[in-house]
């Protein structure tokens, strides 16, 4: 604790840390970044010390913690978070989850872990292919419940659950409540500690927030412009969609701002370079979707921008959860255009409180002005006498009547109509007369009976091969 830092409890901490040392099933509710992970692993690794051994056989280290998380970067997050709280003990700890080779994974659960960090779907993976046994577990720990059960991961919950024994402690942490989350604590929780420091789905007092009335077609010019005008060096930008978010990025990164963007459809190697990217600095704006709404610790961030409200209202809070953390202080900036009206209406009931949107005066446009293009996305100024003849008006003739070279292109002469072309058509024949094909053909006397009709001639591509002569 000393080494990295830890003087004070925040308020989760100090109320779950006594609870779940008496080894009581715990309800948490706070706001996001206040410290839920350290609420729950210091006292549960505390516990577990009772088990600490040097032994190097894995059946000295069956698993005794299971943690579960909804998204694969907080997963990460929290292994390296308990590495850290456990570094001076022998205990051991891994993290699984889907996006990479179950190779690397198998191996670390054969030699033995007590902390296992875990993804519901491949925890499901490596209990089927027999990687791991869930009959030694003492503690349970389902963060971000809320969101779990959002991307419909209900059922895998309940087959993970039914793996364990059934005396265990079960901590449940989530930074908002909903009835969906109470029905599951009532069906898995034994008579739990219900700990709400904040009120539900409220927003950090830290953090400043700002509503701009925007123009989709101007969000990316005002993005850059209040980058600029608050020096800001990191932000996040929040998108709804995939497409969207990689669209963005790879626009912002044209403009010459640094940027990456993280997504759904990126490989778990690319999200997991993207978030590290952002994290060391070499990344200025990490464009992203709601997969990066939820428990991220990236620490002195100093804005989030809702370039896009979100369908979602509670994913505001988590969104602009990603700033201001720890007691910071922090930015958050939403764009509103006219069809967020819903969206906004639905903000405004989760939070219970008016938003005022702002107006927001955007600087005219500085691309030089000019009348050619030189294959560049700006079009450029003429210089010298180029310039002096386009500040004239192009319908201004020179004293001789004809325009100058330069200033309005000489059309070429047009070519003489053809009458032919201007004369409404003409049909040279009445519509119900026979083909010129079928009349030049039709015999002038007809011998024979009238009851045997003649067989219609009908036109012909290819003209029948001549009959054999006899010299042939």
């Amino acid at each position: 604790m000393a080494e990295m830092g830890y003087e004070n409890m925040t308020p989760i901490q100090a109320q779950a840390i006594p609870v779940v040392l008496q080894g009581r099933d715990v309800m948490g509710a706070a706001q996001t970044g206040t410290g839920k992970t350290a609420a729950f692993t210091l006292p549960l690794l505390q516990r577990m010390m009772k088990h600490d051994n040097t032994s190097t056989s894995p059946a000295r280290h069956p698993v005794r913690a299971l943690v579960l998380l909804p998204t694969r970067e907080l997963a990460d997050q929290v292994a390296e978070q308990v590495k850290l709280y456990a570094k001076y003990t022998n205990l051991r700890s891994t993290v699984v989850f889907g996006g990479m080779d179950m190779k690397p994974q198998t191996a670390e659960l054969k030699k033995g872990v007590e902390v296992l960090v875990a993804t519901p779907g491949r925890l499901l993976d490596h209990i089927e292919a027999k990687n791991c046994v869930l009959n030694q577990v003492e503690y349970v720990v389902l963060d971000e419940a809320d969101r779990m059960l959002d991307i419909g991961f209900l059922p895998d919950l309940q087959r993970i659950l039914s793996y364990l024994p059934k005396q265990r402690t079960t901590l449940l942490f989530s930074a908002t409540f909903s009835p969906e989350i109470k029905r599951l604590a009532n069906s898995y929780l034994q008579d739990p500690v219900t700990i709400e420091v904040a009120r539900s789905n409220a927003t950090a007092s830290t953090v400043e927030q700002h509503f701009y009335r925007v123009d989709d077609d101007d969000k990316r010019g005002t993005l850059k412009q209040i980058l600029r005008e608050r020096g800001l060096k990191q932000a996040f930008v929040f998108v709804n969609s995939k497409l969207g978010c990689a669209r963005l990025a790879r626009s912002l990164e044209r403009e010459g701002l640094n940027t990456t963007a993280l997504h759904g459809d990126k490989s778990q190697d690319e999200r997991l370079k993207a978030l590290e990217a952002f994290k060391s600095g070499a990344v200025d704006l990490l464009v992203c979707t709601d997969v990066a709404a939820r428990g991220l610790d990236i620490k002195d961030v100093p804005a989030v921008f809702n370039f896009d409200i979100p369908f979602n209202a509670e994913d505001y809070v988590h969104r602009i959860g990603r700033t201001g953390r720890a007691g910071a202080s922090g930015l958050a900036v939403s764009f509103v255009s006219a069809r967020d009206a819903r969206l906004m209406g639905d903000l405004e009931k989760l939070l219970g409180k008016k938003l005022e949107l702002e107006a927001l005066e955007l600087e005219a446009d500085k691309r030089p002005a000019g009348r050619f293009n030189d294959g560049q996305r700006a079009w450029q100024q003429p210089e010298g006498d180029e310039a002096r003849r386009e500040s004239r008006s192009p319908r201004e003739p020179r004293s001789g009547g004809r325009y100058e070279s330069g200033s309005r292109p000489v059309r070429a002469p047009r070519a003489p109509a053809d009458p032919l072309f201007d004369k409404p058509y003409e049909p040279s024949a009445p519509s119900d007369a026979p083909p010129s094909w079928e009349v030049s053909q039709r015999p002038a006397v007809r011998s024979g009976s009238p009851n045997i009709k003649t067989r219609k001639k009908v036109p012909a591509l290819f003209k029948s091969a001549p009959a054999p002569t006899q010299d042939n």
